[in-house]
């Protein structure tokens, strides 16, 4: 057990480990200002599910790419902007969209694996696209993580009034002569964008946990429209920047960490929501009932 603990959180040198994933704990900051933002629009649309299809497709870009020697990023946006036009263009409606999701992910999962499974090369870099890396970040793939998150965060400020509108009530901002159609699919190239540089640092398999878990966390707590998305990009940061460190000490994957992280924070909102809830919702105890009846009397 204790060897296990060791593997898991040992930290000796960890000043100079720090040092060597200076590029990825900028990238997870970043990322979780990213994930952070976008994903209260995710839940408001009911749109986690979406984004487990565009990580299928942007996985199976970014594996195409490994296999061809291409830009590994550049082959992880081609996948993800594919996967978001398709989905936003032909599932306007949300039964149809939830069947071009359940066709797209293993289709894009099977490509994934076929391009992985044909590459020569280091199998750290077969496993990163899956699971996310810690040590791969370089000034290159940095730049492109800071200009592409740059772009979603520019849009989503600049949509974001009636892009909360048309998300809240669809038909109300359709009538009000706001194009919902046209944000949709704005929002899901956003979406697809995100979704590309996420599976850079936490892999393709658990980028629910960057760009949902902290929003379903921030929602527990209150359903303020300001609140909400500052709580999800400080929850989305520190798990992405506390599973990097965390994961210094084992040198295992990032993933793990930054999931249960994740996962531990919703959890705790979930109780404090839960007990807030219920004290919202405490009817008041006999004695005061009857000596508010008797004060009206």
């Amino acid at each position: 057990m204790t060897d296990l603990w060791a593997q898991l959180f040992s930290f000796q040198d960890f000043g100079e480990l720090v040092a060597l994933v200076k590029n990825s704990i900028i990238a997870g900051a970043v990322l979780g200002l990213v994930g952070g933002l976008i994903g209260p629009f995710v839940l408001t649309r009911n749109m986690p599910f979406a984004v487990h299809g565009i990580s299928e497709l942007s996985f199976a870009g970014a594996s195409a790419a490994l296999l061809f020697g291409a830009n590994v990023v550049a082959g992880s946006l081609v996948g993800s902007v594919v996967a978001a036009l398709l989905i936003g263009v032909l599932g306007s409606r949300a039964r149809e969209r939830n069947s071009i999701i359940a066709v797209l992910m293993p289709f894009g999962l099977g490509i994934g694996i076929l391009c992985l499974a044909l590459y020569q090369g280091r199998s750290a870099n077969r496993f990163g696209l899956l699971t996310g890396q810690i040590v791969a970040v370089d000034n290159p793939q940095l730049g492109w993580l800071m200009t592409i998150s740059a772009v979603v965060i520019v849009t989503l400020l600049v949509v974001w009034r009636p892009l909360t509108f048309a998300s809240v009530d669809p038909d109300v901002a359709a009538a009000a002569g706001i194009p919902v159609r046209t944000l949709g699919i704005v929002f899901m190239l956003v979406l697809g964008l995100a979704v590309a540089v996420s599976v850079q640092i936490v892999g393709a398999l658990l980028v629910l946990s960057l760009l949902v878990t902290p929003a379903a966390a921030a929602l527990r707590l209150t359903v303020n429209p300001r609140l909400v998305p500052l709580l999800s990009i400080a929850f989305a940061v520190t798990s992405v920047v506390g599973g990097i460190l965390l994961a210094l000490g084992g040198g295992l994957p990032i993933s793990p960490y930054v999931t249960t992280i994740s996962f531990a924070i919703w959890l705790v909102c979930r109780v404090i929501g839960r007990r807030r809830d219920a004290r919202t919702l405490r009817p008041r105890r006999p004695a005061r009932v009857a000596l508010a009846a008797k004060q009206e009397v």
